[in-house]
Order: C-alpha cells, then sequence, then structure tokens
C-alpha cells in the first residue's frame, strides 16, 4: 500500500532563484505528480529570533505569522528538504533559526512534535563553491543528526557546485543526481557515532 507523499521545501537562501533552489526544482520535477509540493522560502517568511524557554512553562502553539506557516508545514509533510547553501561551512542563519524553533515545537503541549516527525524522511540540498564536497560536512551532520535525534529517515545532501547565479545549471553530474535523488530508498538516520558501533 503506498501512503501519500507531501514535500515541504525549506528555502535557506537570502536571495530568490538562487542555485540551491535552482537544484532543489530540478529535483522536484521528478517526482509523481500526485505528490504534494510545497515550498516556503524562510527569507519571504522570516522566523522570529528563538527564545529558549525548556525550563519554561508558557509554551504555546503559534497561530499566527511566519512562526505557525512554517509549523502547521513541517506538521503536515511526509518529507521535509532543507534547501540552503552552505553559508561557512554549514546551513544559512535562516535555515538554522527555522531547526532551532524546533527545539521549542517539541515542549509545546499538545504537538508531539517528535513523535509526528519519527518515521518521516528529512532531505537536504546544497550549492557550494568549494571544489570539494567534503567542506559540506558540517551542513550534512546538521542534518543528519537532527533526523537522528528525531528517529527520522534521512535520504543525504544533493550537492552542486556553483557560485554566481545559474552556476549549478552547468554541474552536469549534479544535474544528473538530482533525477534520481528523491526516487532513492531514505534509511533511519542514525548519529556518527551509531554508525561506527554497528560496523
Amino acid at each position: 500500500m503506498t501512503t501519500h507523499r507531501s514535500f515541504l521545501f525549506v528555502l535557506g537562501s537570502s536571495r530568490p532563484d538562487g542555485n540551491t533552489e535552482s537544484l532543489a526544482r530540478k529535483a522536484a520535477e521528478q517526482l509523481p505528480a500526485d505528490v504534494e509540493q510545497t515550498w516556503i522560502s524562510l527569507a519571504a517568511h522570516p522566523l522570529p529570533d528563538f527564545a529558549d524557554l525548556r525550563h519554561d512553562s508558557d509554551h504555546v502553539r503559534p497561530t499566527e505569522g511566519s512562526t505557525a506557516l512554517l509549523l502547521d508545514a513541517t506538521l503536515a509533510a511526509t518529507d521535509i528538504v532543507i534547501a540552503s547553501p552552505l553559508y561557512w561551512y554549514s546551513v544559512s542563519a535562516q535555515t538554522k533559526r527555522y531547526l532551532d524553533h524546533w527545539s521549542g515545537w517539541l515542549r509545546t503541549p499538545g504537538l508531539d512534535f517528535k513523535a509526528t516527525l519519527a518515521g518521516r524522511t528529512l532531505w537536504g540540498v546544497t550549492v557550494l563553491a568549494d571544489d570539494q564536497p567534503l567542506v559540506a560536512d558540517p551542513l550534512v551532520g546538521t542534518l543528519n543528526n537532527s533526523a537522528a535525534y528525531l528517529k527520522m529517515r534521512f535520504g543525504g545532501v544533493l550537492l552542486g557546485n556553483g557560485s554566481k547565479p545559474d552556476d549549478v545549471l552547468k554541474d552536469t553530474e549534479a544535474l544528473t543526481r538530482a533525477k534520481t535523488f528523491f526516487a532513492q530508498e531514505a534509511p533511519v538516520a542514525q548519529f556518527l557515532y551509531e554508525s561506527e558501533q554497528s560496523r
């Protein structure tokens, strides 16, 4: 029995139509027509700075604005795609703020955020200017560990190369990988130490 899938694409670039978004859209073109797609730009829907209230009791579910929009979209998605350029070797500030808000949603009464996301799939898309893919390891680690903590599946990160606008559209290897990226089986995420212990 096939489960209906709904993809949320969280765009973490500070500018529209950047290389990372272009690569994400190339990958999304390959999704079946019946797969729902929601695209939200964090630049167009900025989140407030995250306030850590983990030891307080006034966590309330947001009901309006960008925070409510992103929370509702996150809870509704079977697949969450973090499309963030590589900024200083990790996710962008906008993307990090979005992930920080997950900490608050984990403690919001009535959401069951962790239980809801468990078993769903986290994916990443990023474009970097460096010709060594290993420099993106901190970004990959951030997403993998976030998925592991929430007991999500992790589909990995689709990497592309580029700096100037539309550069990634010349990266034929990335465009080839994009054609099958979302078709691959996403394993249950594990922290690196868990992976090493299981060897």
